[in-house]
C-alpha cells in the first residue's frame, strides 16, 4: 500500500492563528500516532487531510492521488471518525448504517446487508443492531463510528481523539479493533493521551503550536532520553525552586508526595535517582521545549 505523504502543509485562520506551520510527515500502512496537547493543531491537520478544510500551502499525496487536486477521489477511499460526531438517536445502528451505505454508493441491497452484518460483527454490535443509537453507551457509539468509517473499505482511516471518556474496558476493546484495522490500512490516531500511542503505534509524531517537533518509532524516540532522566521526591513547597535550578520536565503527586522528573546529561546528585524514560517523558520534554521556544 502507498504511503500518505504530507509536505510543508500550512494553515492560518482569519484571526491570524497559525494552526499548521510547514508540517511534513510520511505515514505508512499501520497505526500512526499523532500526539499533542489540546489546541496543538492535530484536529486542523486531520480535517485538512480529510478535505474538510482547504490546503493553503503544501501538498498531501496518497500514492498517485493528489488530495489537493482530487478531493472527491480521496473521499472514495477515506474513513473518518471525528472527535465529535452525531447520530440519529431514534434509529438503530443497522438502519443508520444502511442509510450511510447508500450515500457511499453501495446500491445493491444484498451487498449492503452483507457488508453491514460483517461490520457489526467486527465491532461487536451485531447483537444490539436493532437497539436505538440513543440508548448506546459512549464506547458503543465509538464502535459504531468505526463501523461507519469502514463502510467503503478505506485505504486511509482517520480517528480523532477516539478514546476520550471511555472506561478502561471499552478503551481496550477499541485498541484491539484499531490494531486489527491497521493491519491492512493506514490509520492515523490523533490524541493527547500518551497511552493510546504507546499501546498501538509503531510510528508517531508529536505536534505543538502547529509544528511537528519530533517523529519516528516510539521505542527509538524513548531511547534518545535513556541515561538522561532522573527522579526525586521533594516537598511541594520546593517545586518552584527545583524548576529554577533544574530542567524539570514533569511533576506529579503520588501518595501525597511530589515527584519530579529532571532531564540532565549528568547525574544532578542530591538524592536524584536515574530512571528509564517512557513515552510520557518524551512527550512532556518536547512540549515543554516548544513552550519555552
Amino acid at each position: 500500500m502507498d504511503d500518505l505523504i504530507i509536505t510543508n502543509l500550512s494553515k492560518t485562520y482569519h484571526n491570524g492563528v497559525k494552526a499548521l506551520q510547514n508540517v511534513s510527515l510520511q505515514i505508512p500502512k499501520g497505526m500512526y500516532g499523532l500526539l499533542g496537547p489540546n489546541g496543538a493543531g492535530k484536529s486542523t491537520l486531520m480535517r485538512t487531510i480529510a478535505t474538510l478544510q482547504e490546503v493553503e500551502e503544501g501538498s498531501i499525496q496518497l500514492g498517485s492521488l493528489n488530495v489537493r487536486e482530487q478531493p472527491n477521489e480521496l473521499k472514495k477511499v477515506l474513513g473518518y471518525l471525528p472527535q465529535q460526531f452525531g447520530v440519529y438517536p431514534m434509529l438503530s445502528s443497522e438502519m443508520l448504517l444502511n442509510h450511510l451505505a447508500v450515500m457511499k454508493g453501495i446500491v445493491d441491497s444484498r451487498e449492503r446487508r452483507e457488508i453491514i452484518a460483517a461490520l457489526l460483527h467486527r465491532v461487536n454490535l451485531y447483537e444490539v443492531r436493532k437497539q436505538r443509537l440513543g440508548e448506546f453507551s459512549g464506547g458503543m457509539k465509538q464502535r459504531f463510528g468505526i463501523a461507519q468509517a469502514l463502510l467503503n473499505n478505506p485505504k486511509l482511516l482517520i480517528v480523532d481523539e477516539p478514546t476520550a471518556g471511555l472506561d478502561p474496558v471499552e478503551r481496550n476493546r477499541f485498541y484491539n479493533l484499531l490494531s486489527e484495522v491497521g493491519e491492512q490500512t493506514i490509520v492515523i490516531l490523533s490524541t493527547h493521551i500518551v497511552d493510546d500511542v504507546k499501546e498501538l503505534c509503531t510510528r508517531m509524531a508529536i505536534i505543538n503550536k502547529g509544528r511537528v517537533v519530533i517523529q519516528g518509532n516510539p521505542i527509538e524516540i524513548m531511547e534518545d532520553l535513556q541515561g538522561k532522566l532522573y527522579e526525586k521526591v521533594i516537598h511541594k513547597s520546593e517545586l518552584d525552586h527545583y524548576k529554577m535550578e533544574y530542567h524539570v520536565i514533569s511533576d506529579r503527586l503520588y501518595l501525597g508526595k511530589q515527584i519530579i522528573h529532571v532531564l540532565s546529561d549528568t547525574n544532578p546528585g542530591s538524592d536524584f535517582k536515574p530512571i528509564d524514560a517512557n513515552l510520557e517523558d518524551v512527550y512532556m520534554s518536547q512540549i515543554l521545549n516548544t513552550q519555552l521556544s
